[in-house]
């Protein structure tokens, strides 16, 4: 397994990210969700590196263009909520993408709010057999919500790779990932990989709960 960790290196993506995590830029969701889609975008055009290419002919209007297009069948996933501005700035970059969706929710199950289990609700996908799948969530804290997407898309086919594509990621969550997803199919690609999560599941430092931060908060 891959893991790409964009903080590695010095990029306008790092401004992005700070501006994201500053608690004085988070009253403003516009800013928020359009960093958030930024980042997309600029994963989505790294991650398009990787993909396989074939030459083709163009014609234009004063002759033939010889261009190297994709030739891999890509499929965007993403979770609800906090993941549309993220899988939207990917699909401003893979226009002739397919598009997946899923419901995921977090449910504490004690009164300390340190016991988490994660709900699928719904549904709404192609058919991903042979295709390249790209799951795309802000958040990569347990891996938990990333699992059980993943295995809901696989009820509609086998992928030929897997990318798992978020803002911020934990070591927790990379070790999910790497438990429960193909190894030599899978790739994660990442703005920042953070210390560690809280007691209540939260990556630290982390930038809170993009979903309430994007949206609002919820009841």
């Amino acid at each position: 397994m891959k893991i790409i960790d964009f903080s590695q290196t010095n990029s306008i993506m790092n401004q992005y990210m700070a501006e994201m995590r500053d608690k004085d830029y988070q009253h403003n969701r516009l800013l928020f969700r359009n960093n958030i889609m930024r980042i997309g975008e600029l994963e989505a055009y790294e991650l398009s590196k990787t993909l396989s290419y074939e030459v083709r002919e163009v014609q234009t209007p004063l002759g033939t263009a010889r261009v190297s297009v994709p030739t891999d069948k890509v499929v965007l996933a993403t979770i609800f909520r906090a993941g549309l501005p993220f899988h939207n700035g990917f699909l401003n970059i893979f226009d002739h993408a397919g598009n997946a969706f899923v419901s995921a929710y977090r449910e504490y199950t004690d009164q300390l709010h340190t016991d988490v289990s994660i709900h699928v609700e719904y549904l709404a996908t192609p058919d991903i057999e042979g295709k390249t799948l790209i799951i795309a969530d802000p958040m990569l804290a347990t891996g938990g919500s990333m699992e059980l997407g993943y295995k809901a898309f696989l009820t509609k086919g086998t992928p030929k790779s897997v990318h798992v594509a978020c803002v911020i990621a934990a070591p927790e969550g990379i070790e999910h990932i790497r438990k429960t997803f193909p190894d030599d199919r899978t790739t994660i690609w990442c703005a920042a990989i953070d210390p560690g999560l809280n007691e209540h599941k939260y990556i630290v430092p982390g930038f809170g709960d993009a979903g309430d931060l994007c949206y609002g908060e919820k009841i």
